[in-house]
């Protein structure tokens, strides 16, 4: 069983049976899978889902804010699947392709940019989330590194940081190229784009593809 959030790969998306969302668990369909493992995440799901889950069923329950995180999750998650050898391969693949990324300029001296996940209200990634850390890992500098978790801001205060870039991330917000022209008359001397934000937020195997998109953003906003 899967979320309708679990999208890849797609034919498993279209055979697998669906257990509702992160945030709205489908309990019955969970009953009927009747699942000798059931895995979530302290981030995206409620605790009190979790709690009579657990009564339940046998729960392992991941925490995420580091590159190191995930690989100790991939670990963990193969010795319980009986796939340790390919989560070995997967980790060690990981650490060779970020090993590979170099941010161009020190930490006080990189792109400072704001990090947009969702709209009415204006919210951003600060500090204490993964995002946040996939932003240091590709050489860029949070804004908000002063604020916590997933706050709420106006355009003033946005004004005030005046950001050497804005990203409008893909998900969990689809923003697209219309949104753009509604930053860009905001902040006008910002450098702006539409990124992807499962290479920034999701901490499974699709950060195979993290580190050869964020070597390109980084090529793209060199001049900054």
């Amino acid at each position: 069983g899967i979320t309708k959030f679990c999208i890849h790969p797609k034919n498993c998306f279209e055979t697998k049976a669906k257990v509702g969302g992160t945030k709205k668990v489908n309990f019955e369909a969970i009953k009927a899978l009747n699942p000798d493992l059931i895995i979530g995440n302290k981030e995206e799901n409620e605790k009190s889902d979790i709690e009579y889950l657990q009564k339940h069923y046998p729960v392992w329950m991941s925490d995420i804010s580091s590159l190191e995180d995930c690989f100790v999750m991939m670990q963990k998650l193969g010795e319980l699947l009986e796939c340790s050898d390919k989560a070995a391969e997967m980790i060690l693949s990981l650490k060779g392709s970020f090993s590979n990324l170099k941010a161009e300029k020190s930490a006080a001296e990189a792109p400072r940019v704001a990090y947009f996940i969702w709209q009415e209200p204006y919210m951003v990634a600060a500090s204490d989330t993964f995002i946040d850390e996939m932003l240091k890992v590709a050489g860029f500098r949070n804004v908000f590194e002063s604020f916590s978790r997933y706050p709420e801001i106006d355009m003033e205060l946005l004004v005030k940081l005046n950001p050497d870039l804005i990203f409008l991330s893909s998900e969990p917000y689809p923003f697209k190229e219309k949104h753009l022209a509604f930053f860009k008359q905001i902040c006008p001397r910002a450098e702006l784009s539409i990124v992807d934000g499962e290479l920034f937020s999701w901490y499974g195997s699709r950060l195979l593809k993290s580190a050869d998109y964020f070597m390109e953003l980084q090529s793209k906003f060199s001049k900054i």
